[in-house]
């Protein structure tokens, strides 16, 4: 969805509350929510996504001013905050709902995550990350919502590391 100050990203890097924490202090960024998307079940619970059937991927959507951020920056972070190497899961969240996604919105997103994957497989990298045309984004329940914020915590297996100058 785009407007004249607002844009969407859908980004999936594992567990969505770790995802969430390093988008919710970017520069830009006007909010996020954390939710479920790329599945075949109408209106999943946490419990269904889980359990590893519905096809659910756990996925952060990302609100943000192109004014003051581009998508390009976003999905820098988005590589920069998690294991994009790591096919099935992430760190020791395993299943098909914690993998490296990138859920496009149009064409422009599209082009750019391949420039990114191209980039990263140049500097020598072997890229899991799948990209996937954005369907339905169905949101977490509320406890879900901004959790390391709620918990006082910090991520356990999204920390950040510097790729890209």
């Amino acid at each position: 969805m785009k407007s004249s100050n607002v844009e969407k990203a859908y980004f999936a890097s594992g567990c969505f509350w770790g995802t969430e924490f390093h988008f919710m202090r970017a520069k830009g960024v006007i909010f996020t929510t954390v939710g479920y998307m790329g599945g075949f079940i109408y209106a999943p619970t946490y419990q269904e996504v889980c359990s590893g059937v519905t096809g659910h991927i756990e996925t952060t959507e990302v609100v943000f001013n192109p004014d003051e951020t581009s998508f390009e920056e976003l999905l820098k972070l988005y590589y920069e905050t998690h294991d994009f190497e790591q096919i099935g899961g992430q760190g020791p969240d395993i299943g098909e709902q914690y993998q490296s996604v990138v859920f496009y919105i149009d064409e422009e997103q599209k082009l750019i995550v391949e420039k990114y994957k191209d980039i990263l497989t140049g500097m020598g990298y072997k890229v899991a990350t799948q990209l996937r045309p954005a369907t339905t984004f169905w949101e977490a329940e509320d406890y879900h919502q901004q959790y390391y914020d709620k918990k006082n915590g910090i991520p356990y297996c999204h920390t950040y590391k510097k790729i890209f100058k």
